[in-house]
C-alpha cells in the first residue's frame, strides 16, 4: 500500500514513517527538508504545502495521506498560521480528492478545544470555544473543521489530536525545558498540582496508522476527531522536575500564580504585538494557562472505535529519552 506524509520530515512524520516501512509499505514524504538518513527508502518530494498540483502528482497512486505537517507555536506570524495550518489543510484536502486517495488522517492538537479553563477527563463531546489564546490552536480547529466536513464516501477523513507529543528526536519540548532551566529562567506556574496528558511519540504514530486502518476495515473513525494520549496524565511540575532532575539541570526557583502570570503575559503580548518585536514574549497567556490549568482527555472513543491501546509508559519514554539526549550531546 502507498501512502504519502505532509511534514515527513518532522518529528512525528518521520516515526509514522517509520512505522509504515516496517509494515512493508511504500512511503512519500511530501515536505520542505530532506528527511534523515534512515528513511531514505521512502520517496522524498520537496514542496510547498500550498503546491496543490504538487502535491496531487506526489499523492497518485496513494491509499492514504497522513498530514502532519504544521507551522506550531505559542507566537508568530499570524498570516503564516492561516497560510500553513487552515489554507494548506484546504490544499492537501484538494490534492486528496485531485489524485482520488481514500483515506486522510490528519494530525490535530486538543488545543483546538482549549479555551481559558482547565480541562479534567475532557471527551471529544467538548465543543471550540469561543475565543482563542494564540493563533496556532484557532488555525488547526479551522484546519480540522475543514477535514472533517470533507469526510464522503470518495475520501474518508479523520483527525488525531494527540497531546503534547514527545521522546527522542524531539527539538521543541524537553530541549526548551532544558534550556529555559539551564538559563536559569524558568518559575512554577500555579500550585503545581495539575495534571495533564503526553503522548510519547511511537503511541502517537501508532494511532495514526490503527486509525487509517480502522477507515478501511469499519469506517467507524471517519468525519470523527479523536484524543490520544499516554496511559495515564502526569502531574506536570512533577514531571519537569524530575527530567532537569536526571538531566543534571537546575530545577525552577520561585512560583507565580496563574493570575500573575497571565496578567504578565497580556501585557508582554501587547508590546510585542505593538511595537512588532521580533521573537516570542518571555510568558503570553496561552503559556500560562497551559503550565498552570489542568488538561487531560478520556481516549475511551479511539480505544472503542480503532483499538488505540499506548504501549510505552511514561517511565519507559522516560528512559528512552533521556538515553537519546545523552547521546546526542543534549544534556
Amino acid at each position: 500500500m502507498k501512502n504519502l506524509i505532509t511534514g515527513g520530515s518532522g518529528f512525528l512524520g518521520r516515526y509514522i514513517a517509520r512505522q509504515l516501512l516496517e509494515k512493508g509499505e511504500e512511503v512519500v514524504l511530501f515536505n520542505r527538508s530532506e528527511p534523515p538518513s534512515d528513511l531514505k527508502k521512502c520517496t522524498w518530494v520537496q514542496g510547498d504545502i500550498n503546491e496543490t498540483m504538487k502535491l496531487t502528482r506526489a499523492m497518485e497512486g496513494c491509499h492514504n495521506v497522513f498530514h502532519t505537517a504544521a507551522i506550531a507555536g505559542v507566537w508568530g506570524d499570524e498570516d503564516l498560521f492561516y497560510k500553513v495550518n487552515t489554507q494548506g489543510t484546504q490544499s492537501v484536502i484538494n490534492a486528496c480528492l485531485g489524485a482520488e486517495v481514500k483515506n486522510l488522517i490528519y494530525t490535530s492538537s486538543p488545543s483546538v478545544v482549549f479555551g481559558i479553563d482547565a480541562i479534567e477527563n475532557g471527551n471529544e463531546s467538548l465543543a471550540y470555544p469561543e475565543e482563542y489564546l494564540t493563533t496556532y490552536p484557532k488555525t488547526k480547529a479551522e484546519g480540522e473543521k475543514l477535514v472533517l466536513e470533507a469526510n464522503n464516501e470518495k475520501l474518508k477523513t479523520c483527525s488525531l489530536r494527540p497531546h503534547l507529543i514527545w521522546g527522542p528526536e524531539d527539538q521543541h519540548l524537553i530541549p526548551r525545558l532544558i534550556e529555559k532551566a539551564k538559563s536559569k529562567k524558568l518559575k512554577q506556574v500555579g500550585e503545581g498540582n495539575n495534571l495533564v496528558d503526553l503522548t510519547y511519540v511511537e503511541n502517537a504514530a501508532k494511532a495514526h496508522l490503527q486509525a487509517a486502518d480502522a477507515l478501511d476495515k469499519n469506517s467507524k473513525p471517519a468525519g470523527k476527531a479523536y484524543f490520544i494520549s499516554d496511559p495515564t496524565p502526569v502531574s506536570l511540575w512533577d514531571w519537569i522536575n524530575e527530567i532537569l532532575s536526571l538531566s543534571n539541570c537546575p530545577l525552577p526557583k520561585g512560583k507565580i500564580s496563574y493570575e500573575k502570570a497571565a496578567k504578565i503575559g497580556a501585557v508582554l503580548e501587547w508590546i510585542y504585538r505593538s511595537f512588532k518585536l521580533k521573537g516570542e514574549p518571555p510568558m503570553t497567556r496561552f503559556v500560562a494557562a497551559q503550565l498552570a490549568k489542568a488538561h487531560y482527555f478520556d481516549n475511551s472513543a479511539a480505544k472503542n472505535d480503532f483499538s488505540y491501546a499506548p504501549e510505552i509508559d511514561n517511565a519507559e519514554g522516560l528512559k528512552r529519552t533521556l538515553a537519546w539526549l545523552k547521546d546526542s550531546g543534549k544534556i
